[in-house]
């Protein structure tokens, strides 16, 4: 058996992995590279493999660094089922779609902003038809349900708790009479967080490919994330008369922003609130968020029943049209916008950084990771200017980084997770993270588990005797 890690290694984004066994060839994720100019020839260049050799996909959830690449995938070639999630299946239906829309929007955008008419116009990575056709290769699977796949290859998507329908997989592979149990974590989600159920524990694997994203590092306690979150809506909205600037993945940190907002309100932490969810795909995966009840802890299931009964409701508004969404820039106080993307590289949050940047008075609040060379990114690490539509914007509103809130694991979580295997993975190889923190949690494993571990790089094949 052969595995070839395509995206992932060393780095955050662009999750792809390639396991080529004596009778099959399928992927684990086919996910976009994000962070810079970098990322965006990553994205263009033609794939490791051949994509039509690929006998199918086994995707562990919906976020674009995971699934993004998909519709590329088919419009070179790939023609097999992609097994999924039930949720993860019905979020593609929103994810691929909206990715397909930003990709000929900004073919759009640079064709008539184009001063080099020699020079030849970059095309979109894909299209809507290329994303409409790979959604007909979605297979949707239950969590817990095995699945026997083609060339002694069996599949079991189990409860990641990271963000709705994300799995950690687990997958038999049988050649020559022997089987091998490869454990692929995908992002796990931090326990004893609202709304999703904790990852689901594991109890062996021969080979184990582990996430680390914050690998290095541990979150602040919720407890105190919220009195952070609190002091700073608070102070922005009341004493400095600002807004207050959410850039927040459409799937998950969304909703789970909202649930807080909710909470606080009840609570009465929070005042009344004006609050205004400006992305379309945030809208379609809050109501797509709605009839999956039965994945989410009693907490969530509890402030569902407060909504439906209209307690305490904060005045909550979804931005649907562009107009719309321009006049908001108007608003000069007592806003709260949530707008994706996350990592500030496109859709609609980018005017209104663009807006609220120079205010002093306005807060950004950043909740979740910012890969590097990312705008998000620039702003964490404190710059005083970032470029935005070719523009200079000076940076004079608070920035506020408010990791307890992420939907990852950290440190001690994820080491706790792997406390849950009854003996060691014969070797476990860490993705899914910068070095610095993949190195750190690598350490972390040897030295307090005594496993036996690997960080491989871009391109690297690994053969597993």
């Amino acid at each position: 058996m052969k595995v070839v890690f395509n995206g992932a290694a060393q780095e955050v984004t662009g999750s792809c992995t390639l396991i080529e066994t004596e009778k099959t060839r399928f992927l684990v994720d086919c996910g976009m590279f994000q962070g810079g100019r970098e990322a965006s020839d990553k994205n263009r260049n033609r794939f490791a493999f051949e994509p039509s050799d690929i006998d199918f996909v086994l995707l562990t959830h919906a976020h674009i660094d995971h699934s993004g690449l998909l519709p590329k995938l088919y419009r070179e070639g790939f023609r097999g089922p992609i097994h999924t999630t039930t949720a993860t299946a019905e979020l593609l239906e929103i994810m691929l779609r909206d990715s397909a829309h930003i990709q000929e929007t900004e073919a759009k955008r640079r064709a008539r902003r184009r001063r080099n008419r020699s020079k030849p116009l970059k095309e979109p990575i894909y299209t809507l038809p290329d994303a409409e056709a790979v959604l007909s290769q979605v297979r949707p699977l239950d969590y817990e349900e095995r699945l026997q796949l083609q060339g002694g290859i069996d599949v079991r998507f189990r409860d990641a708790g990271h963000i709705l329908g994300s799995a950690i997989v687990e997958i038999w592979v049988t050649e020559k009479g022997h089987s091998r149990k490869l454990v692929f974590s995908g992002d796990l989600g931090q326990p004893g967080r609202p709304i999703l159920r904790d990852p689901a524990i594991v109890e062996e694997a021969d080979i184990l490919f582990i996430e680390s994203t914050y690998g290095n590092r541990l979150h602040k306690n919720l407890t105190d994330t919220v009195d952070e979150f609190v002091d700073v809506v608070t102070e922005t909205l009341q004493a400095k008369q600002g807004n207050v600037i959410i850039p927040a993945f459409a799937v998950g940190r969304t909703q789970e922003l909202l649930y807080y907002f909710h909470q606080l309100v009840c609570e009465g932490r929070l005042g009344d609130l004006d609050i205004f969810v400006d992305s379309p795909m945030a809208t379609a995966v809050t109501e797509l968020t709605s009839r999956h009840m039965s994945l989410f802890d009693e907490q969530a299931r509890r402030l569902a029943r407060w909504h439906a009964k209209g307690e305490n409701i904060p005045n909550l508004k979804f931005v649907g049209s562009v107009e719309e969404s321009r006049a908001l820039n108007a608003i000069r106080a007592g806003a709260i916008i949530i707008a994706a993307s996350g990592m500030c590289t496109a859709g609609r949050i980018k005017y209104h950084l663009q807006e609220n940047l120079p205010r002093p008075g306005s807060a950004i609040l950043i909740t979740g990771f910012q890969a590097q060379g990312t705008l998000g990114r620039k702003l964490v690490d404190g710059a005083d200017q970032v470029r935005i539509f070719g523009q200079d914007v000076p940076v004079r509103a608070s920035i506020h980084t408010l990791n307890g809130f992420s939907a990852h694991a950290d440190q001690a979580a994820l080491l706790d997770w792997l406390g849950g295997f009854k003996k060691p993975p014969s070797t476990t190889f860490v993705v899914h993270g910068e070095m610095s923190s993949s190195t750190a949690f690598a350490e972390e494993i040897t030295n307090k588990l005594g496993w036996k571990t690997s960080i491989p790089e871009r391109g690297q094949i690994e053969e597993i005797a």
